[in-house]
């Protein structure tokens, strides 16, 4: 039961910041439900690929700089690698057999939707035929995330099976 707890914990997380979370946030996240996870160890997740690289956004007002931001489903993925790790997987072993591109399929998916924000943007006033597109073009690029996603995890866990197996 605590599985689902955390499971829609993380759902909440990742409605709640659609734009993504800071460092600290995340680290606030992960003491919220109990794992321990310092601005030193995420930064070395980060480095070894392990997390996904931020996303530099500027702050409201003038001269006011910018913050890196992560996927908000960065809190669930170092749940996996902290989990991994209890199961005796070494980094490298994670980096190659589970997250191998994991980060690179949370990064199409916010590239393709700060394009098709753009292109919505743009369509305003559009004859309907070309509004029509870019709603499908984004229906379609939700089905490639998904699918991506799910072949990732369906890897992930052949390898995990491969690994109970030996």
């Amino acid at each position: 039961m605590a599985v689902l707890a955390k499971e829609r914990k993380h759902d909440e997380i990742e409605q709640a910041h659609p734009e993504g979370l800071s460092v600290q946030q995340i680290v606030d996240a992960c003491a919220a439900s109990g794992e321990k996870l310092t601005e030193a160890t995420f930064r070395k997740y980060v480095q070894l690929g392990l997390l996904p690289r931020s996303t530099r956004v500027g702050k409201k007002g003038k001269h006011r700089g910018s913050q890196g931001l992560y996927p908000a489903s960065t809190v669930r993925q170092i749940q996996l690698i902290r989990r991994l790790m209890g199961q005796g997987f070494t980094i490298e072993e994670i980096q190659t057999r589970f997250l191998f591109v994991a980060g690179d399929i949370d990064a199409l998916d916010r590239q393709i939707e700060r394009m098709l924000s753009q292109l919505e943007r743009g369509v305003e006033g559009s004859d309907e035929l070309i509004r029509r597109e870019v709603e499908d073009a984004r229906a379609l690029s939700q089905r490639l995330i998904e699918t991506l996603r799910d072949v990732e995890r369906r890897m992930s866990v052949q390898a995990r099976m491969e690994r109970a197996a030996v």
